[in-house]
């Protein structure tokens, strides 16, 4: 099934991260993760606690911007559910203004997969 949903409404485990990788709170972050996660960013995959928890510190940690979200489709099906979190950036980072799209794979409570592409 497939709806459309506002922020509250995601899995508090999607919330945690987002809010987390634009604070650089790597524990955070980490603690939504399975232990086998793999993220890709920028067409480059990190994987595992120690890989992620470094990009989670400096992703981004040269750049000031402000991050609105904009809307997000969750898709559950037997074998698990998927988030598409939509996040609109403005700031000091090359081109200025991005919006990007943060694809979430979930395996029970956890994030097993996140693909943040345009």
């Amino acid at each position: 099934m497939t709806n459309t949903t506002d922020w509250d409404a995601l899995p508090q485990t999607v919330r945690t991260f987002m809010t987390a990788i634009d604070a650089h709170e790597a524990d955070r972050a980490l603690a939504t993760l399975s232990t086998d996660a793999v993220v890709t960013d920028e067409g480059h995959d990190f994987t595992g606690h120690d890989e992620i928890g470094s990009w989670v510190a400096t992703a981004a940690a040269e750049f000031t911007y402000t991050a609105e979200f904009t809307g997000a489709t969750v898709l559950e099906r037997q074998t698990g559910t998927t988030v598409d979190v939509r996040q609109h950036l403005e700031g000091d980072f090359p081109g200025g203004v991005a919006d990007l799209h943060y694809r979430f794979t979930l395996n029970g409570a956890l994030i097993s997969r996140v693909v943040i592409e345009p």
